[in-house]
Order: structure tokens, then sequence, then C-alpha cells
């Protein structure tokens, strides 16, 4: 009995010391485990009689009943402690500003989308869309490509597996499209996807188009000329900006130029010598694109011009890698905002 004694004495102390509950467990093994010291009591009453046995074991529960009840308070104590601990790490300070949520912003390109259909807008040019899934008659055969033409090399692109139907390289079906549902005079720009297999600091296998369409009786490449110099000196919000032509091949204009804009002036000697870069493409309509539009080319001509939309933000917010406008980074994109 009175080692039954000294162990609820021990207990008491031992759990009343306590901090955390990996020392609870340990404890509680030491007192209740296999080998703990109230189980060796319980094991030894096979060597008593069973008189000696009854007393000896009802007053072992009795003890072991007192050990588990202060276990259980430690325990409390124990998580209430730690409860309180935390609580107080976790404290909110309610005079505190709150905290808003991130304002979200455009992106770039649609930033740049949006400026240019609005320019184009106070030139009554309308905005015109098409699918990106397109038909190799609208990608290529009506804008004057036929198949094995060499021009469709420079528009290697994505097929469907099992249909002639490939994922759009330029957005002039829309151009074919719009032709064939409207009659002159008309004037829209074609944003949109396009897609190719490129991929570098400039280039991407997706990206982004503007195309623009003018048909109507006399159109001529000094239409052409003007509509893209009034553009350029709206968009980088200049009032002397020179383009340049350069002869060019397209097979679905007659004739095609390459498109320079003035992007900067050095000082010489003999004067301010311009840098020139270039845009796009464009030229006057060929005969034969009209004519997959429904339009006869005896009595109206037009002009069509193609540019990158990506190029133009590039150009516009100074970036110098394509491939920053896709790759999510929000340090970049939050510079837009």
């Amino acid at each position: 009995m009175s080692d039954l004694k000294a162990i609820l004495h021990e207990a008491k102390a031992a759990l009343s010391a306590l901090k955390n509950m990996p020392d609870l467990e340990q404890t509680k093994a030491r007192f209740l485990g296999k080998s703990g010291s109230l189980t060796e009591q319980l094991k030894g009453l096979g060597k008593l009689s069973p008189e000696a046995k009854k007393s000896a074991g009802a007053a072992i529960n009795e003890i072991k009943g007192q050990v588990e009840a202060l276990i259980n308070d430690a325990k409390a104590r124990i998580l209430n402690t730690e409860l309180e601990a935390k609580l107080a790490a976790e404290a909110i300070d309610v005079t505190l500003p709150g905290r808003t949520s991130g304002v979200g912003g455009l992106h770039p390109v649609t930033r740049s989308l949006e400026r240019i259909e609005a320019l184009f807008a106070t030139m009554g040019f309308s905005v015109a869309d098409g699918p990106e899934i397109e038909t190799d008659f609208f990608n290529f055969t009506a804008l004057n490509t036929p198949e094995n033409h060499p021009a469709r090399s420079m528009h290697d692109t994505f097929y469907i597996e099992g249909s002639k139907n490939l994922l759009r390289t330029h957005t002039s079906p829309v151009q074919i499209r719009h032709m064939l549902d409207h009659q002159p005079p008309i004037r829209i720009i074609c944003p949109g996807r396009v897609y190719r297999c490129d991929h570098d600091a400039t280039h991407s296998p997706m990206f982004h188009q503007l195309e623009g369409l003018w048909v109507d009786e006399g159109i001529s490449l000094a239409d052409l000329k003007g509509t893209l110099t009034q553009f350029l000196n709206a968009y980088f919000e200049r009032d002397d900006m020179q383009i340049r032509f350069r002869p060019s091949f397209f097979p679905f204009v007659e004739p095609g130029v390459e498109v320079d804009m003035e992007w900067g002036r050095v000082k010489t000697a003999k004067g301010d010598k311009i840098k020139w870069l270039e845009i796009g493409g464009a030229g006057v309509l060929h005969p034969e694109v009209l004519k997959a539009g429904g339009i006869d080319p005896e009595k109206y001509s037009g002009f069509a011009f193609g540019m990158g939309l990506d190029r133009l933000a590039m150009l516009k917010y100074g970036v110098n890698d394509l491939r920053l406008f896709f790759e999510n980074d929000m340090k970049f994109l939050n510079q837009f905002r």
C-alpha cells in the first residue's frame, strides 16, 4: 500500500510540471504503459491469495483512477495553454487598415487592341471577326494561294488531323467571308489570334494580327498610305511620322509592298537620317481575291494591310521580347494596370 501512495505522489509531482503533449504521453506511459509502475503492480496480483488479491486489486484500481484523472487534468491544462498562446500569436489588431483585394487590369495587348479599334473607328472602319479554325479554301485558295503555291511555305501552321481544316495563319480569311456577305463600300479591320510554327524572341506559335480592308470605287495605294500614316501618327502620338513603301510580293495583292515606319532620326553632316522599322505588309487587292469575295474587280478596287498587333504593343510599351506577353508573370503584367 505504501508503494501505491508513493506512485500517486510521484504522478502528481510529474504531471504538475508538464508543459507539452509529448512529455505528457511519456509520463502516461511511465505509470500506465505496458511497463508502467501501476501496470507492474497489477501483474503482481497473481502471486497473492484470493482474499489478498481482491483487496489489493481494489486499491490499485483506485490509485489508477486517480492517476488517470490527474493525466486528464494535465492534458486539459496543456491544451488550454497552447490555445491561449496560439490565439495571442494570431491576434488581429482591428485598428489596422483592411487589406483590399487586388485590382485587376487589362492585358497590354488588349489595351493596344482597344486603342487601335477606337482609332480606326474615327476613320470609318468597323471590326469584323471570324473563326480561328479555318478551311484551306478561306485561308489559302480564296487568297490566290492555291495548293502547292510556294507562298504557303511562309505560313507553316497547325492542321487538324483527318481534315483539311487548320488553325488560321492570318486574319485575311475574315476579309473573304465579309466580302461574301457584304457589298462595297467595305471598310473593316480584322484583329484576332493567328497561329504559325514560329517561336523566338519576336515570334510566337500563337500571336495576334491586325488586318485592314477597304474596298470601293477608285481605291489606290495613295489611300493606303494616307490611312496608315494617319493611324500610326495617332497610335504613337506623333504628327510628323513618315512611312515608306518597298516593293514586295504577297499573292493576294498586286502590287504588294512592305510598310516601313519612321523609328527615329540620326543627325549627320548631310542632315537628318531616318531610321526605318518594318511594320507590316500591304498592297492593292488582287482581282482574283475580289472575285473570290464575290466583288466585280472591273468596278471596284481596294487595299489590304496586315500588321502584328503584339508587335505594335511591344513598340508602344518598349517591350523587347514577345514571349513576355504570354508567360503570365504578374510582376511584368502589373506594370500595365
